[in-house]
């Protein structure tokens, strides 16, 4: 275990981001200081090369060793297009390091759930979301079914909290998904709609960075230990 305030760095490709992952490391993990890198031409770059280079791939080792050279003790990496960096690092540094949504990947696997939507409202998330959880599987669950629905609503984006959830419940009906167990959320930019689907759904709803925030907490701060505000 690691000091009463650890150091966890979280590496962003857009700004949204940053907020988002802040409020969930306030309210999950407060005992953690947290250091914020952003590069916010990374996924415009990926987009523009069509899809992850050499150069990109390098580009963000580098950012995860100057956190690492930083003193961080964990890391998230917050945008899910460059989680198979996080591959690469973890065969070169010992400190915990995250993919975007691999924790509540695995939370939602370990679950006692038996049919699990994935919801988004940018189309790429959907393909990716459903890639890494199914990976996942022979892992986490290897001895019990698992059913994934995916809904997608791009009236979604930019939406109120609110009008989003309205959006993403609409659409996981439409999909068939209104039996879901839980619900997982495909982008970051959904957690503020998150509350407001759970209640419209009246299942478990479940965020990449809350979850990353709880699983982050379990391997760096003992058990019991107080709630500390960094």
């Amino acid at each position: 275990m690691i000091e009463p305030q650890p150091l966890v760095a979280m590496i962003h490709a857009v700004p949204a981001a940053h907020r988002i992952a802040e409020e969930a490391f306030a309210q999950e993990f407060p005992q953690a200081t947290v250091w914020n890198v952003l590069d916010d031409r990374l996924l415009d770059d990926a987009r523009g090369a069509g899809g992850l280079t050499g150069a990109l791939r390098r580009r963000m080792l580098r950012l995860i060793g100057h956190v690492m050279d930083g003193g961080a003790q964990a890391l998230l990496l917050t945008c899910s297009s460059y989680g198979e960096v996080v591959d690469t690092a973890r065969t070169l540094w010992k400190a915990p390091v995250l993919k975007s949504d691999e924790a509540m990947f695995k939370a939602a696997l370990a679950g006692p759930y038996g049919r699990i939507a994935v919801v988004a409202s940018t189309p790429p998330a959907v393909p990716a979301a459903v890639a890494q959880l199914e990976a996942l599987v022979p892992a986490v669950r290897p001895d019990r079914p698992v059913d994934i629905v995916t809904a997608l609503s791009e009236e979604a984006a930019g939406a109120r909290p609110e009008e989003a959830a309205r959006h993403l419940a609409d659409a996981l009906r439409a999909a068939g998904g209104a039996d879901a167990d839980v619900v997982l959320l495909a982008q970051y930019s959904l957690t503020p709609a998150r509350d407001a689907l759970a209640d419209l759904l009246g299942v478990p709803v479940l965020d990449g960075a809350g979850a990353a925030a709880r699983e982050l907490r379990g391997l760096l701060v003992p058990a019991g230990a107080p709630a500390v505000a960094s």
